[in-house]
């Protein structure tokens, strides 16, 4: 019996340490998602899933392309990833998070439903949010100032194809890494970053919305579209860029104080929702069998 004991209060105590790293939840004021593109084979949905376990925050805005509409219509594809992530978001919304989500250019079919609450996850087409230390943002997906996507749809299908293929040398270039033992990196980021940069397209745009929000006597503004996670400062105007969930994985959170911090989650770290004591072995009593 008391062999017993030992054993049950070993256990119960690696169970409450298992309890106590698991519910190691960093908690925010504010977090800032977007770019996830749900429904294309690309999205890191369990990397989301998983930053989602364990980062919480009184109000999440999803700020655009969440959902990618333009895959779903070409070609179906929702695993059961896409549906857990879905369901985590709607999870922290009736447990009290406010979940703002501010449609991008993938999921534009959202921008019909402004101020419109699925689920308790309140639609709006931007928004200003007010940091913990009274600045104000301008919060905005970022497509309305991308000229070839506003302005030349064909254009913008043609260059989420060559898109696509630089996703797929992505892919393959990961499964190397992970078999080497190397931590993860992004081709297509990289590749992406250099012809951009050779147009000089990632400075105009950051340009652009930074006099957007300057327009709407902001101080910073806090948008999406481009996958180039940034935090920096523009003319007086503080530009923050919350990447993506095809290939940096990142995020921005507000602190409790107003100040911001890039985050970026590059492994996958828990594997469950809850976390479970651990089944204790006991050895099964000896039963003598009558002659």
């Amino acid at each position: 019996m008391s062999l017993f004991l030992q054993e049950w209060m070993k256990g119960v105590a690696q169970g409450v340490a298992i309890v106590t790293e698991q519910q190691d939840i960093k908690r925010f004021r504010t977090l800032f998602l977007s770019d996830v593109h749900l429904g294309s084979k690309a999205a890191k949905a369990d990397f989301l899933l998983d930053f989602l376990r364990y980062h919480d925050a009184d109000t999440i805005v999803l700020v655009g392309d969440i959902i990618d509409g333009w895959r779903l219509k070409r070609n179906w594809y929702w695993p059961q990833s896409c549906n857990d992530v879905v369901q985590k978001l709607l999870r922290k919304a009736r447990k009290g998070t406010r979940i703002v989500y501010i449609p991008g250019n993938h999921d534009e079919f959202l921008r019909d439903f402004p101020g419109t609450h699925f689920g308790g996850i309140e639609v709006a087409e931007r928004m200003i949010h007010r940091g913990a230390d009274g600045r104000r943002y301008l919060v905005i997906h970022g497509d309305e100032f991308d000229v070839v996507v506003r302005n030349a749809r064909l254009l913008a299908y043609l260059g989420d194809w060559a898109y696509d293929t630089a996703i797929a040398i992505n892919v393959a270039l990961a499964a190397v890494r992970r078999f080497c033992g190397l931590p993860y990196w992004s081709f297509s980021a990289w590749a992406k970053l250099q012809v951009k940069h050779a147009v000089n397209f990632i400075g105009e745009f950051q340009r652009v919305v930074a006099d957007e929000a300057r327009r709407h006597e902001a101080d910073g503004v806090i948008c999406g579209h481009i996958h180039h996670a940034v935090i920096e400062d523009m003319d007086g105007i503080r530009y923050m860029n919350t990447g993506d969930w095809v290939e940096s994985c990142t995020a921005i959170a507000e602190h409790e104080d107003g100040t911001f911090e890039l985050l970026t989650w590059r492994e996958i770290v828990g594997t469950a929702d809850e976390p479970q004591l651990p089944t204790i072995p006991v050895e099964a009593p000896l039963r003598i069998r009558a002659a």
